[in-house]
């Protein structure tokens, strides 16, 4: 997890707008889900918008699971509070932290369980899901891949024109994971579109020599 301080638990922050999708409107850009795995925490935030656009703030939160509970039923309440989050703001991908080897193999391993909770739950719905390493969302949140927490913060804060910043660190996390998503996925859909139209272009001007000849 980007996650490394613990603060008081949060009051969940939820823009609800009213309507199917929390109010969403056709043109309101893309909106994505962003989840900062984690047994004992795990961030939820959600964003929409567009490169060039202003982002918005949909909703966020952190999923906690005592540790005195066995893993099944973590996992199944994380699965639950998942759900309710992809039923209630149908986002239209998900950002995942892509987990790396840790010192603390019990974290990793816990870290893992629940991205890949995030992952099945987004996979039931056809949801298009990401996955993003520390050092990616760092750098296209703060434009450098070594940005301390706290610049990631801000940054998240500054982008989405809070007035104080998201908490704990893991709200601020998953909203990162979900900006990183959107910037980078939205230009890696323009690629793909471009290079398909290139391909199709290329069918046709075959097509049409091999009908001349």
């Amino acid at each position: 997890m980007l996650a490394e301080q613990v603060f008081a638990a949060p009051v969940a922050f939820v823009l609800d707008r009213g309507g199917a999708a929390g109010g969403r409107q056709d043109g309101d850009g893309m909106r994505v889900l962003g989840v900062d795995p984690g047994l004992t925490r795990c961030g939820l935030g959600v964003i929409e918008g567009a490169p060039g656009r202003a982002l918005r703030l949909i909703g966020t939160d952190v999923v906690r699971t005592p540790a005195s509970d066995d893993i099944g039923s973590r996992l199944l309440a994380l699965e639950v509070e998942l759900d309710q989050w992809l039923d209630r703001h149908q986002p239209d991908a998900v950002a995942v932290e892509r987990v790396f080897s840790q010192h603390n193999v019990r974290t990793v391993m816990g870290t893992a369980q629940a991205g890949a909770v995030a992952i099945v739950c987004a996979a039931r719905r056809g949801v298009p899901v990401a996955l993003h390493t520390p050092s990616e969302v760092k750098a296209a949140v703060t434009g450098s891949g070594r940005a301390g927490k706290q610049q990631v913060t801000e940054m998240v804060t500054r982008l989405l024109r809070l007035t104080d910043p998201p908490r704990p660190a893991d709200s601020a996390d998953a909203l990162a994971l979900a900006i990183c998503h959107l910037w980078r996925g939205t230009a890696h859909a323009r690629l793909e579109q471009q290079r398909m139209l290139a391909a199709e272009r290329r069918e046709s001007v075959l097509r049409s020599a091999g009908g001349a000849r």
